[in-house]
């Protein structure tokens, strides 16, 4: 990042460096309502085991779990379709559900898919003869696969309500992860992308006052590499219904970062102008941070790397960001888990632990997600910041 920049950012959060204690104090209510005991060296953590740990969301949202259980167990769409409407303009609630449905219901026909080949593998192998055309005639394979969720109840949704918005954004958001997961420059990447931007159109029509078809576009505007003027009449509609919007932010540094349509700089740039000029009460300080992720060698070879002023800098601006923000904000997760990622990289093991007792149970967020077991990752890294607290409580514990 340019020093500049991040001199100019530090100056908006004047006063940062001198508020740690408040900070911690801060995490740790959210965390276990004050009870301080919970990070000492030797205590309960309480962790959720891996096996339960909830790869859909990135925070809590019991209404939507609910929501979302429903659709998984009985292929009904409604619980949901209710929720979406009632969040009605908060905006970046209305946003994370969106995602955190489209998500869950791309997992859910995954699943079904990986299934299904192994039933198509399984009567292979049983019949003495390979499967073609991945079709499997044999009733008991086709018992198996109608027990099997395969977020038909999306599909039913767009169809039996075309005039519903959350139908149409969450149909959307779900052929973006569907695009973005092809092959980049392929002609299913691009199809698939194209027809996602159709439905996007078709929601914002549908209402007029929401950002989030929107903010999704985003992502399909970064898949097809669409021009810089194009982006920024898009870009221009989702700050004219949300100027401070993070998610909206999120995707738009990933159009302006080097693996999407520009370039380091131009991404610096972005996250550090609008940190500048955020408002208090907002996550917008935290973009930078997420602008070093998206930057970060894929191979770290100096240590030292994670101590650097850059970082630390981005570091303290995200701290900054989530204390000004109230704990149920739907987007605050988001900063923390990657914070995780990063103290713990920079072994600040203290302050890990502090947002791991926040967001601990759920792992949908970068950069879990980003990884082919975000459940695995996430872990790995929560016991890293366990020993690593524990390891320096010890050394502390001799030397005193």
């Amino acid at each position: 990042m340019e020093a500049l920049l991040l001199l100019i950012v530090i100056a908006a959060v004047a006063g940062l460096l001198v508020v740690p204690a408040m900070r911690r104090r801060r995490l740790l209510r959210g965390a276990s309502g004050g009870n301080a005991a919970a990070v000492l060296p030797g205590a309960a953590y309480g962790f959720v085991p891996v096996e339960e740990l909830d790869v859909r969301l990135p925070g809590p949202d019991p209404q939507l779990i609910d929501a979302l259980e429903e659709a998984r167990a009985e292929q009904e769409w409604e619980q949901l379709a209710r929720l979406i409407a009632l969040t009605g303009d908060e905006w970046e609630l209305r946003w994370q559900r969106v995602q955190s449905a489209a998500g869950a219901a791309a997992k859910e026909l995954a699943d079904a898919r990986a299934a299904a080949a192994d039933a198509d593998a399984d009567a292979g192998a049983g019949s003495g003869t390979a499967p073609e055309g991945g079709t499997v005639s044999l009733s008991k394979d086709a018992a198996t696969r109608a027990r099997v969720p395969d977020a038909s109840w999306l599909r039913r949704w767009r169809a039996e309500q075309p005039a519903d918005a959350g139908a149409a954004e969450v149909y959307a958001q779900f052929l973006i992860w569907q695009g973005l997961a092809e092959q980049p420059g392929s002609d299913s990447r691009r199809i698939i992308l194209e027809e996602a931007r159709a439905v996007c159109r078709e929601a914002a029509a549908l209402a007029p006052a929401d950002p989030t078809p929107y903010v999704s576009e985003l992502l399909v505007a970064r898949g097809l590499g669409d021009r810089r003027p194009d982006f920024e009449a898009l870009w221009s509609e989702v700050t004219r219904r949300a100027p401070h919007h993070m998610g909206a932010h999120l995707a738009a540094l990933q159009y302006w970062s080097e693996n999407g349509c520009g370039s380091k700089e131009q991404a610096d740039a972005f996250a550090q102008g609008t940190a500048s000029r955020a408002p208090e009460g907002t996550l917008l300080p935290a973009l930078p941070l997420f602008a070093l992720y998206e930057h970060l060698p894929e191979v770290q070879v100096v240590r030292s790397l994670y101590r650097s002023a850059e970082v630390e800098q981005a570091i303290e601006a995200a701290e900054f960001a989530v204390d000004q923000v109230d704990d149920d904000h739907p987007v605050r997760p988001h900063v923390l888990h990657l914070l995780v990622c990063l103290l713990v990289r920079a072994e600040r093991y203290e302050e890990a632990l502090e947002a791991l007792l926040v967001v601990d149970g759920y792992v949908g967020a970068l950069p879990w997600a980003a990884t082919p077991d975000p459940a695995a990752s996430y872990a790995t890294y929560r016991g890293l910041a366990v020993a690593g607290w524990e390891a320096a409580s010890r050394a502390g514990t001799r030397q005193a």
